[in-house]
């Protein structure tokens, strides 16, 4: 994909207007509020996933609703703590798979939890999920970015970012974790959940790498390819309802929570991403409430750094947060 966004020379000063509901604090005070009227009920279970020096456990706990969410826990064997920790959300369909395939930051001495995202987890190589979205919607586009959206109360990320949220209280509840040294990181739609979740909670750092969901009326205006096109599809069909739309989706768009984090980020961007345009990518670092740097991959697409940028994590974290 060749370069088709906004000159890359104006990007790190690239800082739209965003359009934001007046009522968004007192909208998700009161998600939050409800979901904390359930019991988290954290549930540890030892798995034996032949990882001699990783200790493996099967998390669950409750997100959004009082609905139970799944996740792996991994920590460095025979450290009893306190660690820092890192909660990782999924990509786009992604699930959280298999305990083995994600060492890289039990590895690193962090203890870490990956969470699964409601009612995905079907892609065949990106992780099989557990977790099920009990909530029905109404009208929508294929994929999940248009449930609900006839109603921000009804909205499907309503619900996974209440879930990420309480996934960074439940691993704040588990023995052997630093609860002050909790970060958030995700790749693409983790990336998303990422940004939601540091403006919606304190945490110690977050890592948004390529994320998806900033800027939203731009990502589907611009975005070649990708889940932002099933707004245009859902419109296309919808014609008089794009106002209503694009409204019900500001209070999911990651730039108005951005704004609110304030713990350090590290963000990435990939400046030929026909997925996620960079405009969107520094549209919410640029509106970032806290410090956040950008590492940028110029001749990339969606793919972005790879683990040229978990390298780039590593380092990063490990100095913020002295695992």
């Amino acid at each position: 994909m060749p370069l088709f966004d906004i000159d890359a020379s104006r990007l790190p000063d690239y800082r739209p207007e965003v359009a934001e509901p007046d009522d968004f604090d007192a909208f998700w005070a009161r998600t939050l509020a409800e979901t904390r009227a359930h019991d988290l009920s954290v549930e540890v279970a030892p798995v034996d996933a032949r990882l001699t020096v990783i200790e493996t456990y099967d998390l669950t706990f409750s997100g959004f609703g009082g609905h139970r969410v799944k996740g792996w826990y991994l920590r460095p064997a025979g450290h009893d703590g306190p660690l820092p920790a890192v909660v990782e959300y999924l990509g786009y369909g992604g699930g959280r798979g298999m305990a083995h395939s994600r060492l890289t930051w039990a590895a690193a001495g962090y203890a870490y939890v990956v969470m699964d995202t409601r009612g995905q987890g079907t892609a065949a190589t990106n992780g099989h999920g557990a977790t099920p979205d009990p909530v029905g919607s109404g009208v929508a586009a294929p994929g999940t970015l248009t449930r609900g959206v006839e109603d921000p109360h009804d909205h499907y990320y309503r619900r996974v970012y209440t879930d990420g949220v309480r996934a960074v209280e439940a691993v704040r509840e588990l023995p052997g974790v630093d609860p002050a040294r909790v970060a958030v990181t995700g790749v693409s739609q983790g990336g998303a959940i990422t940004t939601a979740v540091a403006g919606l909670i304190d945490v110690a750092a977050a890592m948004p790498d390529v994320p998806w969901l900033q800027h939203i009326r731009r990502g589907v205006e611009t975005a070649p390819s990708g889940p932002f096109g099933e707004v245009r599809t859902y419109l296309a069909a919808h014609r008089g309802r794009v106002e209503e739309t694009f409204r019900t989706l500001s209070y999911i768009d990651g730039v108005n929570h951005a704004r609110r984090a304030q713990a350090p980020a590290l963000y990435s961007v990939a400046l030929m991403d026909p997925v996620c345009p960079p405009s969107t990518v520094y549209a919410s670092a640029n509106h970032y409430g806290g410090p956040a740097e950008v590492e940028v991959y110029p001749y990339n697409e969606h793919e972005g750094g790879t683990e040229f940028q978990r390298e780039r994590q590593l380092a990063w974290l490990g100095d913020l947060l002295h695992p």
